[in-house]
């Protein structure tokens, strides 16, 4: 019989039983049930860790402001710390502001040439078969605890860059970084000194994120160059650069805040001094750290606690105010 070329073929009918109303509206409800769960995890997670750091700022604040209102000096301009008189109160951050910000941009300015030159080598030069164990090697001194290094920085480093410390403060000594100031350079606890074990402690953190970044570069990237007759050198400097900057910035300012925050070590090298910081590498003091370390065993009044309390609160917000501006230039690096 003549077929009818017009008419369309029947579907084939399904095997299995088709999907009802109530089917598909549960695997909705489950889908959405999850999403609605997991965003609320998220978000819960976000909000305690906020919470937690408002609460923190709120408790330093509470505590210090008697102190603050108390303080017979002036707290942000005044080189005196004085606090054995609850009845009057003499205290400033000047001192200590320097000292700390000195140590650890000194520290910072050795360690990040250093930890982004091993993060390349690690990437980009060194064979596999090398690389991983000198990878390890490096990570491990993240595990050295802070008194080890303080006491090798005290024992070690101090006396044996004594010589060069004289050095500096001889053939450069009219610059402000090395003058002594009348502050005696013998036994080597300067802040020098202090910058160099900060140096060591915060380079695995550099190494470690300037070493996942730099791993992180588009391989197309990197043959394009080739493709283009560039050097390995041009290569690592075209893309490899470029392209981990802003974790290398990134990688800084977490080890910019392990050097703000270090106490142990710091006030291990650090000897005291009893005049005025004066933005020498070559003075002595406290940093607030390990100010407020040095007195822990006096905390037993109210207002000369919170007076220290002030100190760390001044700390907190520096570490806040570092990152922030962090954030802004690895965001601008990375529009740009």
């Amino acid at each position: 019989m003549p077929t009818d070329l017009t008419k369309k073929p029947e579907a084939p009918e399904p095997k299995g039983p088709a999907p009802t109303a109530k089917d598909s509206g549960g695997r909705g409800q489950k889908k959405f049930g999850a999403e609605f769960v997991f965003r609320s995890a998220a978000t819960a997670a976000g909000a305690i860790i906020v919470a937690a750091i408002a609460l923190i700022a709120l408790f330093l604040l509470v505590r210090a402001v008697p102190s603050l209102a108390a303080n017979e000096a002036n707290f942000f301009t005044s080189t005196e710390f004085n606090t054995s008189d609850a009845n009057h109160l003499r205290f400033g951050i000047k001192d200590l502001f320097t000292v700390t910000v000195l140590s650890s941009v000194f520290a910072l300015v050795l360690a990040v040439p250093i930890g982004v030159g091993i993060a390349l080598f690690l990437t980009q030069y060194a064979p596999k078969a090398l690389a991983r164990p000198f990878s390890m090697l490096v990570d491990l001194l993240a595990a050295v605890p802070s008194i080890v290094f303080g006491l090798w920085g005290y024992l070690v480093l101090a006396p044996e860059t004594e010589p060069f410390q004289r050095f500096l403060n001889e053939k450069l000594g009219w610059f402000f970084l090395f003058s002594d100031g009348n502050v005696s350079i013998a036994g080597g606890g300067t802040i020098f000194v202090a910058g160099l074990v900060l140096a060591v402690m915060i380079l695995p953190i550099i190494t470690s994120v300037s070493r996942e970044v730099f791993g992180l570069t588009p391989r197309a990237h990197i043959e394009a160059a080739q493709a283009l007759g560039a050097t390995k050198w041009e290569v690592v400097r075209m893309t490899v650069l470029p392209y981990g900057r802003s974790g290398v910035i990134a990688g800084s300012m977490l080890g910019l805040g392990r050097a703000l925050g270090e106490t142990i070590a710091v006030l291990v090298v650090l000897r005291t001094s009893s005049q005025a910081a004066h933005w020498s590498l070559f003075d002595g003091g406290y940093t607030f750290a390990s100010k407020i370390a040095a007195a822990a065993a006096e905390f037993s009044s109210k207002l000369p606690t919170g007076a220290y309390i002030a100190a760390g609160f001044v700390l907190f917000a520096l570490t806040f105010i570092v990152n922030a501006l962090a954030r802004l230039v690895a965001g601008g690096k990375v529009n740009g």
